[in-house]
């Protein structure tokens, strides 16, 4: 199985390079991505969390641990935000790859990504509440953009604070146990 890589690992800042749409090879990674996800009870997942410098990126915000989501997760290959809509909402994030802490996030709202399936097809998806959320969160990461980076600076100091706490705590990918005010 994939590991999860955590902060401070160099990996999470790269820019991602992109991925071939249709390559095979894409499905075998997307398929080990999502059980490191589902693992970690996670509901989003990028390449570079599990160090790889891909444009890819796993997505389910139905799951449900305790009864096992019998759907597929989305797979977007090289997604690309077209459009974000609303005055920005601030909502606590956690992240496989900063465990132990929860940071209040300003993202607006909703959002539309473009985006490649497994197959090559190209897509639109459109989301609002938890999915637009995510579809930005997991896009910051193949910007090179963690948690610490989508915070505002005062927060960013208190949450690397609350982080190092967590992390000599034991903290480990899916925990969100430590919330920074």
């Amino acid at each position: 199985m994939l590991k999860i890589v955590v902060s401070p690992d160099p990996i999470l800042a790269t820019v991602c390079e992109p991925c071939t749409p249709g390559d095979k090879s894409l499905e075998r990674l997307a398929k080990q991505m999502a059980h490191a996800m589902y693992k970690n009870s996670g509901c989003g997942i990028a390449a570079p969390q599990v160090g790889v410098t891909k444009r890819l990126v796993v997505i389910d915000v139905d799951y449900d641990p305790d009864v096992k989501s019998s759907q597929e997760p989305l797979v977007l290959v090289n997604p690309e935000i077209v459009e974000l809509r609303g005055e920005p909402e601030t909502a606590g994030e956690g992240c496989l790859s900063c465990p132990g802490i929860s940071v209040p996030v300003a993202r607006q709202p909703w959002a539309r990504v473009r985006y490649y399936d497994l197959a090559g097809d190209l897509w639109e998806i459109e989301g609002d509440g938890l999915l637009g959320r995510c579809l930005q969160h997991e896009i910051d990461h193949l910007n090179g953009r963690t948690l610490f980076e989508s915070c505002d600076p005062v927060t960013r100091i208190e949450a690397l604070r609350a982080y190092e706490e967590a992390r000599a705590q034991g903290a480990r990918p899916g925990d969100t146990s430590i919330e920074v005010k």
